[in-house]
């Protein structure tokens, strides 16, 4: 039972796939796969075959079926083969018809068609056509700014051409070759207006001297600024004078191009550029060379240049944002003030004319108070101009150094005369003299001075003149000023005249009455020094009674240099007194004493009583009197010298003494005759006094007097005898052979030596100088 089960089942799967493989022949493979599984292919086969005989028998019942109508229908079409046939021709017919005619309207489609394409191009080219004309106008556009120098609206034209039109023509091939080409437009615009900004540059510099001198120009009128007619002063019309900066040069070339630069996304490039190239400038105008024109010509342009430099630079500051800023002016500006000191420095190399730098100082104010104007700080060139002031003085001494050597080389050293009231009257305006004896006087009227007195005041008063003109407008306090030209005044009376006195006074050729006549200028240019301080103050505006600044050295000066011209005559006075000294020819081992004075000692006294009286009454009381005393001491002291000093190996006797005394005898009437009335005789007498007493010690031989008066310190006879003196002179007699009448003592020649001895040496103790170093 269990086999026929199995076989059932079998069946009924091969039944299955058969069914399968009727419905659908793709089920072929899966069918004999699962066939050959089973391992049942005999029975499949079989149970195949079994079902396409059920099939053919079916298939066979079917045809019987429908055989009759099958030859029914055959008859039919028989019947129906000749309309067929008719039908036929009809159709091919129909069919040729249709071709002929289908033919021209194929011809005439493809027409259409091609019109269509045709029509479709010229769409397509219309619409490429107008989306690329804006571009092709803004590439013309674009060229014909570039054409006309207008690089701002060319860039901006580039920049919409790149990110707006072009992008919607990309796809061709046109718009691709400009795009490469943008680079080079944008760098041949940066090029271009590179280019007009090295023009503006270029015109900058070109025209910043006439932009400083216009702006200084009008802060002149504006400050009614007064110059100095050696000025060169361009006479500008009202319609001038109102011209800026922007009047003169065209600026649009640094705003274009800035504005290119920062489009550009380049704006801190270009002002490093502009900034640079501006310091180049600046450099290239503030450095001069060192064989440049020294001239107020040239100064002023220089001046103008660097005045000009920044009025542009202010525009530029003022019109940009960003471009220049205050630091970068700022530190020009101390530039400039480094350079223009060094300008000045190397002026004193070139130039040694103090009035040349004096209109600088002008100059250099007014170029203050137009930078000022600009709001620049001005204060360092203030300070400048006060370091120049000690130049500017240097300079003034130099030529006031040649003017005083001049004037004492020129001078006739005689006292002014003049002719008539006229001439009285215009010196009296120069020079201020008050004499009323002379003022009552008959023409011609001498003053005591001489011609170098009016002229060496007038130049000191032009002397400040020129530092007052240099202390205006330096914005200094009237005190300031006051106190900066009594220092200046100080300085040349006593560096520069104080000198030049000194030079005249010392030198050779001045004879005694040169002398004297310097002496009396002096005096009267003492006197004149208040008048020197008078006029500072009213120049300075200031009461002369409440300064605390220091007077002027003119009054010490005077004294020192009327005491050298009196030492001068003094010294004078001894070399004449000298040149009669070398006259004496005194034989000291007389055999008898002379009967009247040695003959140059009687000149002597006749040389000093003239000159006493015919040329020192001019001179002032004082100076005649300390000239009388030092020659009479001078003397005095040659006339010692004599005794103590005579040549070497020289013997003295008594009557050589005695001879001696009539010669001192002599110049004590000279010193009693008053040889200058202000001076009792009584006040020359001293000068004398040591060659009397030492004389008369001699003649009297009364040593032992001598040497008590010495010890005991009180010596009214013989006060002004000094022992190394007396010694000195005794030496002369120990080897004369006038034995007798020489001393008291009558003994032999051995004892009168020991004598001797023994009161040279007592004299030597008394001097404490040991004897060795007198002989």
């Amino acid at each position: 039972m269990e086999q026929n089960e199995g076989l059932s089942v079998i069946s009924s799967q091969h039944d299955h796939l058969l069914s399968e493989l009727e419905s659908n022949e793709d089920h072929l493979g899966p069918t004999l796969r699962s066939v050959y599984e089973t391992g049942q292919q005999e029975d499949f086969m079989a149970r195949l075959d079994g079902r396409i005989k059920g099939h053919e028998r079916d298939i066979e019942r079917m045809c019987n079926h429908h055989y009759q109508g099958f030859i029914d229908s055959v008859n039919e079409l028989l019947k129906v083969r000749a309309d067929a046939r008719n039908l036929k021709v009809k159709i091919q017919e129909a069919q040729f018809d249709l071709e002929r005619s289908g033919k021209q309207l194929t011809q005439k489609g493809d027409e259409l068609i091609s019109l269509r394409t045709i029509q479709r191009n010229l769409a397509q080219t219309t619409e490429a056509l107008m989306s690329c004309l804006p571009v092709l106008d803004q590439y013309s556009k674009l060229r014909e700014q570039m054409k006309n120098k207008r690089y701002y609206p060319a860039l901006k034209s580039l920049e919409q051409l790149e990110h707006t039109l072009l992008p919607r023509v990309s796809q061709y091939s046109f718009a691709k070759l400009m795009h490469t080409r943008i680079p080079q437009l944008r760098e041949s615009i940066k090029a271009a207006s590179r280019a007009e900004l090295t023009d503006f540059l270029e015109i900058a510099r070109d025209k910043a001297e006439l932009i400083g001198k216009l702006a200084m120009e009008q802060t002149r009128q504006r400050s009614n600024i007064r110059l100095p007619k050696e000025f060169h002063l361009e006479n500008f019309t009202t319609e001038d004078l109102d011209k800026s900066a922007q009047d003169i040069v065209d600026f649009s070339p640094v705003y274009r191009c800035l504005h290119i630069y920062t489009v550009l996304g380049e704006r801190e490039s270009f002002s490093e550029y502009y900034r640079q190239q501006r310091k180049e400038q600046a450099r290239l105008v503030l450095e001069r060379s060192g064989n440049a024109d020294y001239t107020i010509k040239a100064y002023q342009s220089y001046f103008y240049q660097i005045a000009g430099f920044f009025v542009i630079e202010d525009q530029v500051l003022h019109t940009t944002e960003g471009l220049v800023l205050r630091s970068f002016l700022d530190d020009r500006w101390e530039f400039a003030y480094s350079k223009i000191s060094a300008v000045l420095d190397l002026h004193q190399v070139h130039s040694q004319e103090a009035i040349l730098l004096r209109h600088v100082k002008e100059l250099i104010v007014w170029f203050n108070r137009c930078m000022q104007d600009y709001g620049f700080n001005v204060a360092q060139m203030y300070d400048l101009l006060l370091k120049i002031r000690d130049l500017y003085n240097e300079m003034l001494m130099r030529s006031w150094a040649y003017i005083f050597t001049d004037i004492f080389k020129t001078d006739d050293y005689t006292p002014m005369t003049v002719q008539s009231q006229e001439e009285y009257d215009a010196h009296l305006k120069k020079f201020p003299h008050q004499d009323v004896v002379l003022h009552k006087s008959p023409f011609p009227r001498s003053f005591p001075y001489s011609g170098f007195v009016p002229r060496v005041f007038l130049q000191v008063k032009e002397f400040i003149d020129e530092s007052a003109s240099y202390a205006e407008n330096l914005n200094l306090s009237q005190t300031d000023i006051d106190g900066m030209i009594r220092k200046s005044v100080n300085l040349l009376l006593t560096k520069i005249l104080n000198g030049r006195l000194s030079a005249m006074i010392n030198q050779s050729t001045l004879r005694l009455p040169q002398l004297i006549q310097v002496i009396l200028n002096m005096t009267h240019l003492e006197k004149a020094c208040p008048h020197w301080e008078q006029y500072i103050s009213t120049k300075t505006g200031t009461n002369l009674d409440q300064l605390h600044a220091a007077r002027l050295y003119g009054a010490s000066i005077f004294k020192d240099a009327r005491r050298d011209a009196e030492s001068a005559l003094m010294g004078q006075l001894r070399g004449q007194l000298n040149e009669l000294f070398d006259l004496a020819d005194y034989r000291w081992t007389p055999s008898a004493m002379s009967s009247r004075p040695s003959s140059y000692i009687i000149d002597m006294m006749t040389f000093l009583k003239s000159t006493f009286q015919s040329i020192f009454p001019a001179l002032p009381e004082h100076a005649a009197c300390t000239c009388c005393m030092d020659a009479c001491k001078y003397i005095g002291k040659r006339l010692v010298q004599f005794l103590e000093s005579s040549e070497e190996g020289t013997k003295i006797n008594m009557n050589g003494i005695k001879s001696f005394s009539l010669d001192v005898t002599v110049c004590e009437n000279f010193a009693s005759s008053q040889p200058t009335p202000s001076l009792k005789p009584e006040m020359l007498a001293p000068a004398f006094e040591e060659v009397r007493q030492l004389v008369d010690l001699f003649v009297s031989m009364d040593w032992s007097a001598y040497v008590a008066e010495y010890r005991s310190h009180s010596r009214p006879k013989y006060q002004r005898v000094r022992p190394q003196t007396v010694a000195a002179v005794l030496e002369k007699f120990k080897d004369s052979d006038q034995k007798k009448g020489f001393f008291p003592f009558k003994k032999g020649e051995r004892d009168r030596r020991r004598l001797l001895e023994t009161i040279i040496r007592r004299l030597h103790e008394l001097a404490g100088t040991p004897r060795e170093k007198l002989e």
